[in-house]
């Protein structure tokens, strides 16, 4: 018995999903065909749906200088990234 929980809640969306999979694969250089693409190997595959996780979850980064506390007349870069999740 199969326990696969990867199912998409609205039917509708799974034509959305499609396009969206076959532009981030695009984007990383994996050629995926319309269907089964089990001849993918596992690094080809996890690039995919790292690259979709990376689109869903942007990054917001913020930066500035500031005068460092150790030497006089020297600024320090200071960069903060967050990820929103929401």
């Amino acid at each position: 018995m199969s326990n696969n929980s990867n199912k998409i809640n609205v039917p509708e969306a799974r034509a959305a999903m499609d396009k969206f999979k076959m532009e981030a694969a695009a984007e990383v250089g994996v050629n995926l065909k319309e269907g089964y693409n089990g001849d993918l190997t596992s690094r080809q595959a996890g690039s995919v749906g790292g690259q979709m996780v990376k689109k869903m979850t942007p990054e917001r980064t913020s930066s500035f200088s500031r005068e460092a506390r150790t030497v006089i007349g020297h600024q320090n870069i200071v960069t903060y990234e967050t990820n929103l999740i929401g």
